[in-house]
């Protein structure tokens, strides 16, 4: 499938992807036909086959050799064609519906929102999909935005959309597990229309979750979050 037809809306599709080989197809060719203009698959340095594989399924490959969350969207970024003007991040392990992106996209299409977040916390898990660890930090981390900003985010999800020029202002530079918290709060900061949107979570098709399946990796993300948190906080006082 190629994701440059015209009759698109003009939004792009990112998935950063590390090592997915597995699931990266399925993830690829259950996307609904005429959804997005452009498709990028931001390859973190896979070493078993994930971006050949995806450029065989009709997304663009970027590749993105340095490590981190953060770093392959930033590289994504890089590729968004001039002609999109809205850009969706997804995870590529089919935990979430690509099905679902239509009612992420539509508030920003017809002028509602700037910024759309996909919240695991009202549409609901799968048992097993959003592990305890994880819970307990997104309320942690909501908390704090909601103490310190003054917006009450329900979760901290990678499913998101956002008016590109709009994220481009953000001057993002988390290159790992910060990156979703830190658009989060410098979405409050830059006054952008913020609008939350129930989505499903499903158990991973396949693998193991490159964070949340890996206590250490889940232990190193929680400290970045607070790191982020800690860091705007002290520049907001600053100001």
């Amino acid at each position: 499938m190629a994701y440059s037809e015209q009759a698109a809306p003009p939004v792009a599709l990112v998935i950063p992807a590390l090592n997915e080989a597995p699931v990266i197809a399925a993830m690829l060719d259950a996307i609904p036909p005429g959804l997005f203009r452009q498709v990028i698959v931001a390859d973190n340095g896979s070493s078993d086959g994930t971006g050949p594989i995806a450029a065989a399924h009709g997304a663009e490959v970027v590749r993105e050799p340095e490590r981190g969350y953060g770093a392959a969207c930033l590289r994504a970024i890089e590729q968004i064609d001039a002609e999109c003007s809205i850009v969706m991040f997804m995870q590529a392990d089919l935990s979430e519906d690509p099905a679902e992106a239509v009612s992420l996209v539509a508030p920003i299409l017809d002028g509602r929102a700037d910024f759309v977040l996909g919240s695991r916390a009202l549409g609901g898990a799968e048992p097993g999909a959003l592990l305890a660890h994880q819970a307990m930090g997104n309320a942690l981390a909501t908390g704090l935005i909601a103490a310190i900003w003054g917006h009450r985010y329900t979760d901290l999800g990678p499913f998101r959309a956002i008016r590109v020029d709009r994220l481009r202002g953000l001057g993002m530079s988390e290159r790992n597990y910060g990156w979703t918290i830190e658009m989060q709060i410098r979405a409050i900061e830059e006054g952008l229309r913020v609008m939350e949107i129930p989505v499903r979570y499903r158990v991973r098709a396949a693998g193991e979750n490159k964070v949340s399946g890996q206590l250490g990796a889940s232990f190193r993300a929680g400290v970045k979050i607070l790191e982020v948190i800690w860091r705007l906080w002290r520049r907001r006082r600053r100001r």
